[in-house]
């Protein structure tokens, strides 16, 4: 590959794939009530959990006609779910309260990612192994984002100084890109995105996860309005059920996920579905989650300790809300470690 190439490709893989949501063997089918489901960001390796739910029938075996959208962002999608041009969304746990504390009407439904997937990410080239390697480094980040706001509670975790790790505003576009081309040394993503990227690319990446310097709290999950809540709490229902089971049928067979999102998104490169299916999976479930532990579920400790995070480090005033307003485990179904999930019948 031209280095000319490498970069293009790099970037428009970085751009998150904001093309059209169905197409191939994930298009939505013909029956049932047509739904509009937002993704978080563009299109991805981790949404693949959602295009196998749509293609081997989950959806409309609970009478959904499915349509995936491409986000602009958590908060982007919160809104667009709190004010109906959305259905239903995947968003980030924290970035919904934040939404939600300006204004947003909007609820989580069930965990997809049980923690964040917050991570320092470089290639094998980079010369950065492990946090220490950081000292003297330059780091790139998108401007205003929630990993860049909470960078300084990394750092102290990883015994880092201030000083010790220059940070430089990029877009999310050019992330990439500038750290292929040699711009900075590493960048703050989330693992399940960036990793990928890089596989496809050829590079070997480095992850130095958040969750290792014990900053955990709930990552995507399952959002909609509070308005579809109290008008059809049965439909929610139906949704939640679907996804779950199809998401939980999807991690068990993975390579049939990774071809469903190749059949459905262009320009999709098969070693970064693969790597991204991987990854999603290894964050449906909580680290050592007991046989009976129950796929999505929240709880208030959790909920308030992102209350904290966001409050510190978004200057977020979550005082006038209460864990009630933002989650519910009501909508799920029951599904453990051990609950085997069948492929609809098609």
């Amino acid at each position: 590959m031209t280095h000319r190439k490498m970069l293009l490709t790099a970037a428009a893989l970085s751009l998150a794939l904001p093309l059209a949501a169905c197409g191939g063997s994930g298009e939505s089918s013909a029956s049932g009530e047509k739904v509009t489901f937002m993704m978080d960001v563009g299109l991805l390796p981790k949404h693949a959990l959602f295009y196998a739910a749509v293609d081997h029938g989950f959806y409309e075996d609970a009478g959904f006609d499915v349509e995936i959208l491409p986000g602009t962002g958590s908060k982007d999608t919160s809104l667009a779910v709190s004010t109906g041009r959305a259905d239903f969304g995947f968003a980030d746990f924290g970035q919904s309260v934040l939404a939600r504390s300006e204004g947003a009407g909007v609820t989580q439904l069930g965990l997809i990612q049980s923690e964040t997937a917050y991570a320092t990410v470089t290639t094998s080239k980079s010369g950065i192994d492990d946090w220490d390697d950081l000292v003297g480094k330059k780091v790139a980040t998108e401007a205003g984002g929630a990993m860049t706001a909470m960078w300084p509670l990394a750092a102290e975790r990883a015994g880092l100084d201030k000083d010790d790790v220059e940070v430089v505003a990029s877009s999310g576009q050019a992330k990439i890109t500038g750290l292929l081309t040699g711009q900075w040394d590493a960048t703050l993503a989330f693992y399940i995105s960036d990793a990928p990227v890089l596989i496809a690319q050829g590079e070997k990446p480095v992850v130095l996860k958040w969750s290792d310097l014990d900053i955990s709290m709930y990552g995507n999950g399952l959002i909609t309005s509070d308005k579809a809540v109290a008008d059809d709490p049965e439909r929610v229902k139906a949704f939640v059920g679907a996804t779950m089971r199809g998401v939980t049928w999807a991690c068990k067979n993975q390579d049939q996920a990774v071809q469903s999102l190749m059949d459905s998104v262009r320009e999709m490169d098969s070693k970064a579905a693969t790597a991204g299916v991987e990854q999603a999976c290894g964050l449906l479930w909580p680290k050592d989650a007991p046989d009976g532990a129950s796929l999505g579920s929240m709880d208030d400790e959790g909920a308030e300790h992102v209350f904290d995070l966001v409050g510190t480090y978004l200057d977020v005033d979550s005082t006038d809300i209460s864990t009630a307003d933002v989650y519910t485990n009501e909508f799920l179904p029951e599904i453990t470690t051990q609950t085997q999930i069948e492929e609809p019948k098609q």
